[in-house]
């Protein structure tokens, strides 16, 4: 009994050897080309090299057209490219946001329901920066035009001051000519002589019409005389050849000073000189 179940054994692990040198060796079997650009799709997703995983999951959908597995792909870049999308949305970027959604449109125009969210939000986001532009453009407007006002406010001060400086510059001039003027008005004219110099302790003015009784002559003289006399408060001394031609003289000259000023009262004195031209001294005592 025992022999028997030894050689049962023995059997079974020969015929059992036997199998296993019947079965061949697996061979090291070459990696498919669309698995290893699958994998290589998966890389550049995960690293995030957008570019390159857009450019390999164009490639196979030439060389793989109908793969099931494309259209995960393509979503799962189109789903990344809205993820990048919003987060420039959310810094602000809208110009990086906008070509986020672009990306992702060209990926799945099929499907516009996926960009609908961040489109919506990237126009609104628009609007809203250009309402703060038009906000911001009008209050620089505003502040610009209140810049201008006031300037102009200073100017047209600036202006006014002028005037006013001006007229009383004016003013002030007026004032001194009309002060100039009335005080050239009341002050006394310059006296002017007619026959003797003022400047001179006295003056000879000279009667030869007396030795030649030309009394026409000799009147027409005495009337500038007399000018003279009142004129200046002259005193007058006759000097003549013969004692009877001083009272003619005399009262010719006397006629002739109290028709200008009745007030006046000439000193008048006499000088015989038989050897001289008749003649007169007048000796100013003002």
């Amino acid at each position: 009994m025992k022999s028997f179940v030894f050689r049962g054994f023995a059997l079974g692990l020969v015929l059992l050897l036997a199998g296993c040198q019947s079965v061949p060796q697996r061979a090291n079997l070459p990696v498919d080309d669309l698995v290893s650009a699958f994998r290589q799709l998966d890389q550049s997703l995960f690293s995030g090299d957008l570019s390159s995983a857009e450019a390999q999951l164009l490639t196979l959908q030439k060389s793989a057209a109908g793969d099931t597995r494309l259209e995960y792909y393509q979503r799962q870049l189109t789903d990344v490219y809205l993820q990048q999308g919003q987060q420039a949305l959310q810094a602000g970027d809208l110009d990086n946001a906008t070509k986020a959604l672009s990306r992702a449109r060209s990926l799945m125009p099929q499907a516009p329901a996926l960009t609908t969210g961040l489109d919506g939000a990237i126009a609104q986001a628009r609007a809203t920066e250009l309402a703060a532009a038009e906000q911001q453009r009008q209050a620089d407007a505003l502040a610009a035009a209140r810049v201008e006002a006031e300037r102009l406010e200073q100017e047209e001060q600036l202006r006014l001051a002028a005037q006013r400086k001006l007229a009383e510059i004016q003013a002030a001039q007026q004032r001194i000519a009309a002060t100039a003027k009335a005080a050239v008005a009341a002050a006394p004219a310059t006296p002017r002589a007619r026959l003797i110099d003022p400047a001179a302790a006295s003056s000879v003015i000279s009667l030869p019409m007396l030795d030649n009784q030309d009394n026409e002559r000799l009147r027409s003289l005495l009337d500038a005389v007399a000018a003279d006399v009142v004129t200046f408060r002259c005193a007058v001394r006759i000097e003549v050849r013969q004692a009877k031609d001083f009272p003619w003289v005399a009262s010719l000259l006397n006629a002739r000073i109290k028709r200008l000023d009745p007030n006046f009262t000439a000193s008048i004195s006499h000088v015989l000189k038989p050897a001289q031209v008749p003649q007169l001294v007048l000796r100013p005592t003002r």
